[in-house]
Formats: C-alpha cells, structure tokens, sequence
C-alpha cells in the first residue's frame, strides 16, 4: 500500500469523524436551553454528522481502491463534500446569530479550518493523482511502442 494511500485515506477519515462528531463534543455547539425549540446551530450540528459520515466512508474507500484515477475521483467528492460542509455552517444552515454564542466562538470557526483544509488537501491531492497517473500512462505506452 502506497504512502498516498495509507496518508490520504487516513487523513480523509479523521476530517470526516471531526467533521460528524466535532460539533456535539469536542468544539460543542451552544447549549439548547435558551431556545424555544432547537436553533440553527443544532441543525447545522445534526447536518454536519450526515456529511461527516460520508466524508470518513470515502476515506475508507480511498484506503481500499488501489487505482490512481479511482482515488482522484475520491478525492474530488471530498473536496465537493468539505465546500458542502462549510456552506452549511456558513450559507445554508448557519449558526446563532449572538457573537458570543459558543457555535460563534468555538464550532464555526473549528468547521470552517476543518472544511477549508480537508478541501486543500482534497484538491491538491487530486491534482498528484492525475498528474502521477498521466505520467505513468504515457510510460505504459512508451515501453508497448518500444517493444
């Protein structure tokens, strides 16, 4: 198993379980009882773990396919899921408006580092693969037309 792999898969499950699990425990979203009902941020919690379940299952995948291309195109939906991510903290779902309300203080900015990382490292490990991939094609076809 290649470096790539094992760093790439690795890495890809642990933004995915930080992602599903962060919010309601490690940077928790602010306490429900001062709302009537649940509050933005609580959806947003509850939407985050649906995303970080998919996000560490393509980690997984990314561990078990040995393909070059079927990694990139892993990749790619990591990257597709860590924009969904900070679009549901940020756009679509959001958090408290209060400044000072913990989903404010601690979970949107720790959502916002893990989604815009987990994204960098998506693209740009895209990127290694095609590249690396191409390279390795173009090999292929030399050594079939020399012989």
């Amino acid at each position: 198993m290649s470096k790539n792999r094992i760093i790439g898969g690795v890495a890809t499950v642990v933004t995915g379980a930080l992602t599903a699990v962060g919010p309601h425990t490690i940077f928790k979203i602010c306490d429900q009882g001062h709302h009537e009902g649940h509050s933005v941020c609580f959806w947003t919690g509850q939407a985050t773990i649906g995303v970080g379940i998919i996000v560490a299952l393509l980690g997984v995948a990314y561990l078990i396919f040995a393909s070059e291309q079927t990694r990139a195109g892993i990749s790619l939906s990591v990257a597709a899921t860590s924009v969904l991510t900070f679009l549901l903290a940020n756009v679509l779902i959001g958090m408290d408006d209060m400044a000072m309300m913990a989903c404010r203080v601690k979970t949107l900015p720790a959502l916002n580092v893990i989604s815009i990382l987990s994204f960098a490292l998506a693209i740009g490990n895209t990127v290694y693969l095609l590249v690396k991939s191409g390279k390795d094609t173009k090999n292929a076809h030399a050594a079939v037309n020399r012989a």
